[in-house]
Parts: structure tokens; C-alpha cells; sequence
């Protein structure tokens, strides 16, 4: 086993996110976790796919060959089958491409105000894919099923969270507490799928 950290980047600028895996690669120990935030001379790729998969992939391959390291990346976003699947891929920008959290969910709320009910299902998904310099090596999805509300509720959590209440709570994601959160999320679906990946390569 490697005696010293194996350093790895967590393709994103967004602390919320880069907290978020923090918190739950701690248990994991022997990693010396950076960010984009760690690489301000670095320049991300444009997300021009059209899949969750497609962006995550292009934004680890991308920095883990420009910077050298192995990668983490992850594109997530909320679904909503009843507006054909928006805001999806595009949930960071759905307001615009400088959209703030506020604006996009007003503009998700406006979207959505003549549903009820049932049609107010929807899901997060998350993809996290794994790189080293030398290309793709994992890419895993996690989802987390719930409803959306007419009017949002805590202040906690970061982009669609004060409007999202999982399946079986009562509570927003942005009222739950970021530790429940971590236990529950897309995020966590996703990053356990890729855990075994990252844990074999402390073992090499």
C-alpha cells in the first residue's frame, strides 16, 4: 500500500459541491484532496454534452490530462419528466448562463406552476466519472427520487435543494442538514458506486 496521500482533484469550482465530497472522502483518509480552486491558471472545458455521462467524462478527462493528477468529476442536475426533462443538463444555467441559484429556481417555479401533484415528481442524478492522465478509468450514476414543492422551505444546501423534499421525508434538502444530505443524495449514490475504484488505488 502507498505510504504517502495520493492527490486528488475534484474537477469543480463550486465549494458547496467540493464540500459536499470532502466531507464524504473523509472517512477514506489516505487522499490529499485539491480543487479547481487549487489551479486558478486552469481553464475548464465548455460542457457541450448532452448527458449528464457526456459532461462528467469530458470535464475529468480534460483536467486530469492538462493538470497531471487523478480526477474526479461530476455533473449532476435536476429532472423533471412533466417539463420533459428539464432543467437537466442544463440546471446550473437554466436561467442563463450567469444564472444565480435564486434565478433558477424562480424560473423552474414559474415553469411548473400549472402542475399538481403527481406531475411534481422529479429526481436529482448525479454521474461521477474517475480519470488519471492517461484517460477515463470509472464512470458511475446515482439518483434520489422525490417531489417538488410550490414554494421553498429552508436555508441550507445550494441550487434546487430548498424546493426538493426525497421520497419518505418531510423536509427539503435544504432543511434536512448537510450530514443527513450526505447520507441520502444522488451524490452518495454515486460516489459509492466509485468508491471500490478509488479504494483500489490506494492499494496500488
Amino acid at each position: 500500500m502507498s505510504s504517502s496521500p495520493i492527490e486528488l482533484v475534484i474537477a469543480s469550482t463550486n465549494v458547496h459541491k467540493v464540500r459536499e465530497f470532502r466531507n464524504m472522502l473523509k472517512p477514506l483518509g489516505r487522499f490529499d484532496i485539491l480543487s479547481l480552486c487549487d489551479f486558478p491558471n486552469y481553464v475548464p472545458p465548455e460542457e457541450t454534452g448532452k448527458t449528464f455521462e457526456e459532461n462528467a467524462s469530458l470535464k475529468a478527462d480534460h483536467a486530469a490530462k492538462t493538470l497531471g493528477r487523478w480526477v474526479i468529476a461530476d455533473d449532476s442536475g435536476l429532472v423533471v419528466p412533466a417539463l420533459n426533462g428539464a432543467p437537466g443538463v442544463y440546471s446550473a444555467r437554466y436561467a442563463g448562463n450567469d444564472a444565480t441559484d435564486v434565478e433558477n429556481r424562480k424560473k423552474l417555479l414559474d415553469e411548473m406552476q400549472h402542475l399538481m401533484d403527481d406531475d411534481r415528481q422529479a429526481f436529482f442524478e448525479c454521474v461521477i466519472a474517475l480519470a488519471s492522465p492517461q484517460g477515463i478509468k470509472k464512470c458511475v450514476r446515482g439518483t434520489c427520487e422525490g417531489l417538488l414543492l410550490a414554494k421553498e422551505r429552508g436555508g441550507s444546501g445550494f441550487g434546487y435543494d430548498p424546493l426538493f423534499v426525497k421520497h419518505g421525508y418531510s423536509k427539503t434538502f435544504a432543511e434536512i442538514g448537510e450530514s443527513v444530505k450526505n447520507r441520502i443524495s444522488h451524490r452518495r449514490k454515486a460516489l459509492d458506486k466509485i468508491l471500490p475504484s478509488l479504494e483500489s488505488l490506494m492499494e496500488t
